[in-house]
């Protein structure tokens, strides 16, 4: 069966330093290079999604708490802003030359890869239409958060057609202890594995 890995918005923003840091964002960035180099060729698509999210007050999704004060569930402070350093892939994060990446938020609250848009190479169909044009049955999704993106792109992954979906989760870093407990719980509902990386 043909195969994908998803890495999920590593991005400056999220991790250590950024406006919207996650507690082991870089060392994430970093596992992920080694994985990728030590595994990366099983895969026969590697996709890496970035948040990407026009500024306030352009911004009409409400994803962005416009009076500074979110509540960290459905508004966020402002984060990966299209073009500027914080939307960028972390540095620590070195990404395979055929990736296929994906940009989501634009004008919209999007969690899921699958929500994006393919921007390189240039491509007319979302990420469900391309993994399913080139017969992935198999996803295995990693990045940052677990409790947010990563779970609703392993969610869709599986909702659009694979046949199995794997969480690499020590190669995933999460907002909270709490709801990633809840995601994760949530995941293996829906038939989606857990598993750490070999």
């Amino acid at each position: 069966m043909k195969s994908a890995l998803i890495v999920v918005d590593v991005q400056n923003d999220f991790c250590e330093g950024g406006a919207l840091a996650v507690a082991g964002g870089a060392d994430v960035a970093a596992r992920i290079t080694d994985y990728l180099r030590r595994r990366g060729d099983r895969y026969d698509t590697v996709v890496a999604t970035r948040d990407w999210h026009a500024p306030l007050p352009d911004t009409n999704d409400g994803h962005f708490a416009a009076d500074g004060d979110p509540d960290y569930v459905t508004t966020w402070p402002v984060h990966c802003v299209a073009g500027t350093p914080g939307a960028e892939y972390h540095p620590d994060l070195v990404l395979p030359e055929r990736t296929v990446h994906v940009v989501k938020g634009e004008s919209r609250q999007d969690y899921s890869g699958f929500q994006g848009r393919i921007v390189d190479p240039p491509d007319d169909r979302q990420l469900a239409g391309l993994l399913l044009a080139r017969n992935i049955a198999c996803v295995d999704v990693v990045g940052i958060a677990t409790d947010f993106c990563v779970a609703a792109t392993a969610v869709d992954a599986r909702r659009g057609g694979a046949t199995i979906v794997t969480v690499l989760t020590d190669l995933t870093a999460a907002v909270s202890a709490p709801t990633a407990i809840k995601a994760l719980t949530d995941l293996t509902a829906r038939r989606i594995r857990l598993e750490e990386s070999r």
